[in-house]
């Protein structure tokens, strides 16, 4: 059985989706695949590759594709033409199921009725899972190892994994999945063979939402090209998006945001009324979430301005932050800080104008 660290469930999959390795459909990210393909032909496929970029753009899912490839190779073949692999295939099931047994999967621990779901990848969980690597493999072909994703990992368990990377077995790879890659060990970062993936284009994303099935692919058209121009090239923000009342509310802030350093009090109050209210948890996450989008975008819009002229934007951002924070720890009213969030922003764009 494979080797996993949650019991084969995910901490953070979206309802009704096909998790990566139960996904085979694959779209974009053609020079990626490549890169795996020419290691294959070549024989010389390097031992730990770190696949980077955004959330939400198919890492994972090209990381259980390669598995995949690698684990159904006859190893008196020779190297396959694509990834491709059978739906139908022995090695698509065993992936699907985490049960083959030359696969280990790194990733956080779920919540139980007692405990919280887990932040981080521990290091015994790495451990163990590396155990897979202290004997030959069960056909004589290759053992995976997928990181899902190594920005979970402590660094104490980023460091048990280094030690297995820097003297890797024979015909092992580690598949390092990474949506921050730079903030990585530099040692990890050194001993792989870093791959950037980039974000999804429209055509990509719709294939990917088309791939899925009823009910994703039967969104009305309006609301998918709106959830994909706010998706940032994320085929999983788009389909946090797919619901017309979040690309409304989002619209909505946006509206009032670019409105700024004007003032529109009575759209401010009615705001923070609404999201003051008890039902209304996600809409103010999402409120929160594109503010700070809002601010990225501000930054980098006006990056020829200097870092002196910026700075007000930057330190609002870090204040706004702050004060999310206090108010989840201490359960407080969201009104006040809603408005005052607009002010300082206001105050923010006037001085950096």
């Amino acid at each position: 059985m494979a080797r996993d660290t949650e019991d084969n469930v995910e901490t953070d999959r979206l309802e009704g989706v096909r998790h990566p390795r139960e996904q085979l459909a694959f779209f974009g990210h053609r020079e990626g695949e490549a890169a795996f393909l020419e290691g294959l032909r070549s024989g010389r496929l390097h031992h730990a590759w770190l696949i980077g970029g955004p959330q939400g753009i198919g890492k994972a899912t090209l990381a259980y594709r390669v598995a995949r490839a690698v684990l159904d190779l006859d190893p008196r073949a020779e190297a396959p033409a694509s990834l491709d692999v059978s739906q139908a295939s022995r090695a698509a099931h065993q992936v699907a199921a985490l049960s083959h047994p030359n696969l280990a999967v790194l990733r956080r621990a779920p919540g139980t009725d007692k405990k919280a779901a887990s932040a981080t990848i521990p290091v015994d969980a790495v451990r163990k899972a590396l155990g897979m690597f202290s004997s030959t493999a069960a056909n004589g072909g290759y053992r995976v190892c997928i990181v899902d994703s190594a920005d979970d990992l402590t660094i104490a368990s980023a460091n048990a994994l280094l030690k297995v990377i820097e003297e890797p077995p024979p015909r092992s790879i580690f598949l390092i999945v990474s949506h921050a890659p730079q903030r990585l060990l530099p040692t990890i970062r050194s001993r792989c063979r870093r791959l950037l993936l980039r974000s999804l284009s429209e055509p990509d994303i719709k294939s990917v939402i088309g791939s899925l099935g009823s009910p994703w692919s039967d969104t009305e058209e309006g609301v998918l090209s709106r959830a994909i121009a706010l998706s940032e090239g994320s085929a999983r923000r788009t389909l946090e998006l797919l619901d017309a009342d979040k690309v409304a509310s989002i619209d909505r802030v946006m509206s009032l945001l670019d409105t700024l350093p004007g003032t529109d009090t009575k759209q401010f109050i009615a705001l923070a009324e609404g999201l003051a209210r008890r039902d209304a948890d996600e809409n103010y996450e999402l409120t929160l979430e594109t503010i700070h989008r809002w601010v990225s975008d501000k930054l980098h819009e006006k990056a020829h301005l200097g870092a002196s002229r910026l700075a007000p934007l930057v330190e609002v951002c870090d204040k706004i932050a702050r004060s999310a924070r206090e108010i989840d720890v201490y359960n407080l009213d969201r009104r006040p800080f809603i408005l005052a969030l607009f002010d300082d922003l206001a105050e923010a764009v006037r001085r950096a104008a």
